[in-house]
């Protein structure tokens, strides 16, 4: 068993989970008094995003969610990574599944409580996209993925092959260009990356907020060489210009069970 440390995660051992979710002190509010349900780890994480006009995304948020923006602008992410450790609470180490996955994502707020908004989320496990989208109501889609290092460089390929569902296509590599920092409150890279909920609906338009806790992220500045990217194009936006970019090598997160907010 290993000790949680606020700055660096968690060791390459089985993780201390219970103490983890005591170390809450730097979330905006209280983590929920109820049990937490299951553990993730995330590593090889790239943050690319870009900002995007409101009006373009105020029609593809559903109601009761306010679009939140920094100095004006909306912003959408891109964000392949790798996911493991993914597991109910108290299975034994080593059962957790483990796979690719690459989200696009916005930031929303409602109840005073700043979070994600999903418009996909594709992985490599068929699996875990049926789990995620019956019990956390996410756009989950099955995708042919590929995770490579090559010198440095995180090579990521995705290429979605849901039934049913829109074409999207991530091609590209990343890697980190200098040392780890804590994104400052009042900084993009803060308002960007520290949220401690994400939000979904149902099939009947009923909104949910999923409590999620993890450390500060430990942000290195990155560099990206994207040679394909329709992950949007789905949304009917444009994704213009050079994105902002960071990475992280690795981060440990646990998550509550979604509560129904209407």
């Amino acid at each position: 068993m290993t000790r949680y440390d606020a700055s660096h995660g968690l060791a390459e051992t089985r993780p201390t989970w219970d103490q983890f979710a005591r170390n809450d002190a730097h979330r905006p509010w209280p983590s929920p008094t109820r049990p937490w349900i299951m553990p993730q780890t995330w590593s090889n994480l790239l943050f690319a995003h870009w900002p995007v006009s409101p009006e373009a995304l105020r029609a593809v948020i559903p109601p009761g969610l306010a679009l939140d923006s920094w100095e004006g602008d909306a912003w959408v992410g891109v964000v392949p990574f790798h996911l493991g450790h993914l597991a109910p609470r108290k299975t034994p180490s080593g059962w957790g599944l483990s796979f690719a996955e690459l989200n696009v994502r916005t930031y929303v707020t409602t109840g005073g409580k700043p979070g994600v908004w999903f418009f996909s989320l594709d992985a490599a496990n068929i699996l875990a996209v049926l789990g995620a989208r019956l019990t956390y109501h996410l756009p989950y889609f099955w995708a042919k993925m590929a995770i490579q290092n090559e010198a440095g460089w995180i090579r990521y390929t995705s290429r979605r092959r849901h039934p049913g569902a829109p074409e999207a296509e991530f091609a590209g590599r990343y890697r980190p260009i200098g040392p780890v920092v804590l994104g400052q409150p009042g900084s993009i890279e803060h308002w960007l990356t520290e949220r401690y909920c994400l939000y979904s609906t149902d099939r009947q338009g009923k909104l949910y907020r999923g409590e999620i806790l993890h450390p500060p992220w430990p942000l290195q500045p990155a560099e990206a060489d994207i040679a394909v990217n329709t992950m949007v194009r789905p949304l009917g936006i444009e994704l213009a210009g050079a994105p902002l970019l960071h990475f992280t090598r690795r981060l440990d997160m646990m998550a509550w069970q979604p509560e129904r907010l209407d």
